[in-house]
């Protein structure tokens, strides 16, 4: 089974995703941001992590920096519904960073799934 962490400050897109996710299998943790996410990797390297881009604490873009510094095998599919400058522009970032797949929100559960499939695939 894959382990996969989902990090967001929105309790409701985290809980949505956590649901989601495990209703098709997966082993899922949570964080609420990257600073307690970089602290669940360092402890249980998952194969997935799903971010947001615009948190509290430590952002999505950190977080995949790190995430790909320290772990380049994890798979990342970052998250955004912007913040001060259009989504797009944020996600497209975090692709050149590191990213494997970006997702605007709100998305599709379905397309996301579907990228988390390809991805542990890989």
């Amino acid at each position: 089974m894959a382990h996969v962490l989902v990090v967001d400050d929105d309790f409701q897109v985290l809980a949505m995703l956590k649901r989601t996710l495990e209703k098709t299998g997966y082993e899922v943790l949570t964080a609420a941001n990257g600073k307690e996410a970089m602290k669940c990797i360092h402890q249980e390297p998952p194969d997935l992590v799903i971010t947001d881009l615009i948190m509290p604490e430590k952002e999505g873009i950190e977080t995949i920096i790190e995430i790909r510094k320290d772990f380049p095998e994890i798979k990342i599919i970052a998250i955004s519904g912007g913040g001060r400058i259009v989504p797009e522009q944020f996600l497209q970032i975090a692709k050149t960073i590191g990213a494997n797949q970006i997702f605007a929100k709100p998305f599709d559960r379905k397309k996301l799934l579907e990228g988390v499939r390809e991805l542990l695939a890989a």
